[in-house]
């Protein structure tokens, strides 16, 4: 039997613990990833991450290689109904405020590759495929991990065991191990349902012609068959049908039934390569606590949402990028582990608006009864198929109380990525900044001779890169393009305190706020930090 001694075992090697693993893994921890599977999963599941979640990948290193897999819509997303008129137009084009293309494909085992290599060259990091997680034991300073060696019976089953082969021993352990998660059973938490559950088949695809496809990506909003045609990442598309009341999702799931749906867009065997097809039953829930003493859960171990927005692998990486720079501080000894409570507070209020966003977006699709639709289409035709008129309105996606302070209108959100200047060389925000949390000045002098000595104390010994953002003068960043300029004339700050995972930790109206600004933060990740609540004002 092995055993291995490590910071944090991960559960799951999909790419949200993949990307977990790489984030702990810069900050020099010692982790290792354990996946059931003995070969990564070669099909398609996920193809959609936003403009923030790349600037994630960014933060993992990795933009070229994410890049060279991704393919960035160049257009518009649009929804039409049976005649074929526009209900929705989405402008998906260009680049969005964190600095990448605002929507990007992909095939889901192209960009694992891309995780699981980048793994590879971190001497602190393993992955071990193969090993099925049966037994996790949390004790008062370490968890005992027990996995069997995983025995494939055929493809898509393994044979249920129980002898142990291997453990590992860790500080902590984060499952990242899908739906069904074991970890987050042992976990003993409560799943928030809100009973929305429709059946979709879901069918990937390689055409071997040359097709424009035109928009990219768009929504067939028809009671006959609700269907979505969208990207599958280069090379791919996707198509997704709704399942009908009274279908056999068994016979919906079959290959005939697959090539005479697609067949309807003239897609046949002749043009087509059928990469996959598989039934999925769309839900809408999140678990009510994502950590509890050495054990915490992220992705679709802590959440499940329908897939009409595209954000169920972002809201999994959002996960990452905030527990990881929370657990990396309670590694190092500098704050405490109560600071891991406030991952659920924060995480699950921004994760229910995305929630309740693919819902919304859902019941507007997932119309069957003619006269409804004809109502829908006569609403949203009338609105011209603008957004912001035809679109229910949901709540802004927030965290919620945490490291955050209260009684600001930025804390909470996620802060820009403008492109700045540096030395006469364009970079992006977070390459000239740096990892870590950032303190921004909008001043034309170097930070050094804005910032008073009161507030050059308060920021020893706390991981802030401290950097002046100007347009003209002398500051440590050149505003080149004005978009940082307005932005802080806009929300009327002088200050802002952007956390590692980039999202804003609070903003003040002038410079010389900014040692309390830092202070304010300060207390929230000290070591005495109980609850870690919400203080502070604006």
């Amino acid at each position: 039997m092995q055993n291995s001694h490590h910071d944090v075992v991960i559960v799951g090697a999909g790419p949200v613990g993949l990307a977990t693993a790489r984030m702990l893994g810069q900050k020099g921890h010692d982790v290792v990833v354990v996946e059931r599977w003995p070969e990564p999963y070669p099909l398609p599941r996920a193809v959609h991450f936003d403009d923030e979640i790349g600037r994630v990948f960014q933060s993992m290193e990795l933009t070229e290689e994410i890049k060279a897999v991704t393919e960035p819509v160049p257009d518009f997303y649009e929804w039409r109904n049976a005649a074929g008129e526009a209900l929705l137009r989405i402008d998906w084009s260009g680049t969005g405020p964190n600095g990448w293309p605002t929507a990007n494909f992909f095939s889901q085992p192209q960009l694992e590759q891309v995780l699981a290599s980048a793994l590879d060259s971190m001497s602190s990091v393993a992955l071990v495929r193969g090993a099925d997680v049966i037994d996790i034991e949390e004790h008062a300073d370490h968890v005992v991990v027990s996995a069997c060696d995983t025995e494939v019976v055929k493809p898509g089953e393994i044979a249920a065991t129980t002898q142990v082969s291997r453990t590992f021993t860790a500080r902590y352990v984060i499952g990242c191990d899908g739906a069904n998660s074991f970890v987050r059973s042992r976990m003993g938490v409560e799943m928030e349902d809100q009973g929305f559950f429709f059946d979709w088949l879901i069918v990937d695809t390689i055409p071997v012609d040359r097709v424009a496809w035109s928009p990219m990506n768009w929504q067939l909003c028809d009671p006959v068959r609700p269907t979505t045609i969208v990207s599958g990442g280069p090379t791919r598309r996707r198509w997704e049908f709704m399942r009908l009341p009274g279908e056999d999702p068994v016979a919906l799931g079959t290959t005939e039934t697959a090539w005479k749906l697609l067949g309807a867009w003239g897609r046949t065997p002749e043009n087509t390569r059928l990469e996959r097809h598989a039934m999925y039953t769309f839900a809408a829930r999140w678990a009510d606590k994502w950590s509890r003493g050495r054990l915490a859960i992220a992705g679709d171990a802590a959440h499940q949402m329908p897939p009409f927005a595209g954000q169920g692998m972002c809201s999994g990486l959002r996960d990452a990028a905030n527990l990881t720079w929370k657990l990396d501080r309670v590694l190092r000894g500098v704050s405490e582990p109560a600071l891991l409570e406030t991952y659920t507070s924060e995480r699950s209020l921004h994760l229910q608006h995305a929630i309740a966003m693919s819902v919304e977006l859902g019941k507007v699709i997932c119309v069957l009864d003619p006269e409804q639709a004809a109502q829908r289409d006569e609403r949203m035709i009338a609105g011209g198929a603008d957004p912001a008129k035809v679109l229910p309105v949901t709540a802004r996606p927030v965290l919620g109380s945490g490291v955050v302070l209260a009684g600001c209108d930025l804390g909470g959100t996620l802060a820009p990525q403008f492109a700045v200047e540096v030395e006469r060389s364009p970079q992006l925000l977070d390459t000239a900044t740096g990892s870590g949390a950032v303190l921004l000045l909008a001043s034309d002098q170097p930070a050094e001779q804005v910032l008073d000595a009161l507030a050059r104390q308060s920021l020893a010994g706390i991981d802030i890169t401290v950097k002046s953002i100007a347009a003209t003068g002398d500051p440590d960043l050149r505003d080149f393009t004005g978009e940082w300029t307005r932005w802080f004339e806009t929300n009327s700050v002088a200050a802002v305190l952007i956390r590692p995972d980039h999202y804003i930790y609070g903003a003040a109206p002038q410079v010389n706020e900014a040692a309390a600004l830092v202070d304010e933060y300060a207390s929230c990740l000290r070591a005495d930090t109980a609850a870690v609540p919400a203080t502070g004002a604006a």
